[in-house]
């Protein structure tokens, strides 16, 4: 596919053709977990299901041509995903994090990895000085989240990333909040790209899986690995529902990115309304670098009220009609949640705290749906609290 194409007619044509027997536009489902070998060794491509299947073949190769990635690896969820390219690393090794990130991922780190003798450190990655300094012999990766989950702090890929390749670290950005329509970090120095396709990019909550992208020779080898040894990977329908949703990712996320700006405008504007986080704003910390290195801003963002206790918190969450209270993101319909209770239960309350993350904080997932009826919704919910 060319790449001098534009995102909308990537996101359905990049790297897929007809299917070759039948000449299906869309890629079948093959729901089969092994295949007939010509001979011992020899086969069309294909030798069992854990390994490879057409279909998962299809929407790994669309993810990768929409990350502009030689490769791409299909998993079972985003934290499978993200497990894969954790197991580069040894004991001893060190991993630098931003300090605000999603709750799953800090689990992952901390519960998991950290008993194998892995260090990780949070730190505020917008500032590239803490980053040097925190950087020693032993940093292997670090681990990128921009926008990050809940607070909507923009990190500046391309200078993380080239203090990363200077000292021979692999950089790996989560780029799930923003999907490839919004930014593509390997264009940016990136190694690697890591997305939960269950959000944006299949889009409609009806399935669960993950993705990591790359052009790097050594992570490729990895993943490959990975998906072999320990098969952690989709089945094949979950690989046609995310194929699917990718189709319309673009004018999807485009709708979102519209009715989240109205949003934030109508909460930044109300009496009620404490602080509303949202790289949209001008005077927002990040707005120059999501600027220079995003598409757009996001269907994304948070805030807090003016009485800023968890208990009128979870009473405006409980009053609204249209966003429903739900975990998860980046559907066509709006969700509302609480971090605190939900996404990031399992950090620490002190982590949380000295992250800026409070206990009041609402975050919104901004659909698809009228603008007018999601700020309806939301006014009518302020007005009970």
């Amino acid at each position: 596919m060319n790449k001098s194409m534009h995102f909308n007619t990537l996101a359905i044509h990049a790297r897929q053709q007809p299917e070759e027997t039948s000449g299906a536009v869309m890629p079948p489902i093959f729901q089969t977990s092994t295949y007939a070998q010509q001979a011992p060794g020899v086969n069309k491509g294909h030798e069992y299901a854990r390994v490879t299947n057409p279909t998962r073949t299809a929407l790994e190769n669309l993810l990768a041509g929409l990350e502009d990635a030689t490769d791409c690896a299909a998993f079972a969820s985003g934290l499978a995903a993200m497990d894969a390219i954790l197991k580069m690393l040894r004991p001893g090794d060190e991993v630098i994090s931003t300090n605000d990130l999603y709750g799953g991922s800090y689990r992952l780190f901390t519960q998991v990895f950290a008993p194998y003798g892995i260090k990780f450190h949070f730190i505020d990655l917008s500032n590239t000085e803490v980053l040097k300094n925190t950087i020693n012999k032993q940093t292997k990766m670090i681990w990128i989240e921009t926008p990050t989950n809940p607070l909507m702090n923009v990190i500046d890929i391309t200078a993380i990333t080239n203090t990363a390749r200077k000292n021979g670290i692999i950089s790996v950005v989560d780029n799930t909040f923003a999907s490839p329509y919004l930014q593509q970090p390997l264009k940016l120095g990136a190694d690697a790209v890591i997305h939960s396709t269950t959000k944006y990019l299949g889009g409609h909550s009806d399935v669960i899986g993950g993705a990591l992208c790359t052009s790097h020779p050594d992570i490729i080898e990895n993943m490959r690995f990975q998906t072999k040894a320990t098969g952690a990977v989709p089945g094949p329908m979950d690989c046609y529902l995310t194929l699917r949703g990718i189709k319309t990712l673009a004018v999807r996320m485009q709708r979102s990115c519209d009715n989240a700006k109205a949003v934030a405008r109508f909460l930044r504007e109300h009496q009620d309304v404490g602080k509303v986080y949202y790289p949209g704003f001008e005077d927002h910390p990040g707005h120059t670098t999501s600027k220079k290195q995003m598409r757009d801003f996001g269907g994304m963002l948070s805030f807090t009220l003016q009485d800023d206790r968890v208990e009128t918190a979870k009473k405006f969450m409980s009053e609204t009609r249209v966003f429903t209270l739900a975990e998860s993101l980046g559907g066509v319909e709006s969700l509302i949640s609480h971090p605190v209770s939900m996404t990031h239960g399992s950090i620490p309350p002190e982590v949380r705290k000295e992250s800026g993350l409070s206990d009041s904080l609402i975050r919104l997932s901004v659909g698809i749906e009228d603008e007018r009826d999601l700020i309806a919704d939301l006014d009518q919910a302020l007005t009970k609290i």
